[in-house]
């Protein structure tokens, strides 16, 4: 997927918003760093940052690790913190002040993806229907699902 952003006056240019983690994105510390990195500067450009984790095999919450990254915790996932998730993650400029807005859900294997707001201005979003589109997908590319 990708997206236009150019209404913010704080970047413009094609981006990927959507970030689907891969193994090999929660594997070491560098490449989560890599990760958050490329997160955090999109997010800086006034792009809608949309991240769908359904790595098994690693533990890292590159969610959690985001939000740290840019100084604002979220205690949605506080205590028992989910391995899986998907999160919509935005900056919004309220009044003059800039505050870091997210919609976080927590996922476990074989729940429906959730439906995620990709904002595309302000005032202006579209709801990305994930399991939707990941199972048209599927079906285009012939792909078995359970």
């Amino acid at each position: 997927m990708r997206s236009a952003s150019t209404t913010s006056g704080r970047g413009s240019g094609w981006w990927r918003p959507s970030r689907f983690v891969s193994p090999a994105n929660k594997d070491r510390a560098e490449r989560r760093h890599a990760f958050l990195a490329k997160c955090a500067v999109m997010l800086q450009q006034g792009v809608c940052v949309a991240i769908v984790d359904i790595v098994t095999t690693r533990s890292a919450n590159l969610y959690r690790e985001l939000m740290e990254f840019l100084g604002q915790p979220d205690p949605s996932f506080a205590g028992e913190e989910p391995s899986l998730y998907a999160a919509s993650i935005r900056w919004s400029d309220r009044i003059d002040q800039w505050r870091l807005e997210a919609w976080a859900y927590p996922l476990a294997p074989g729940d429906a993806l959730p439906t995620l707001p990709l904002w595309l201005a302000e005032d202006l979003a579209v709801p990305v229907e994930r399991e939707a589109t990941y199972e048209e997908t599927c079906r285009v590319l012939r792909i078995p699902t359970v």
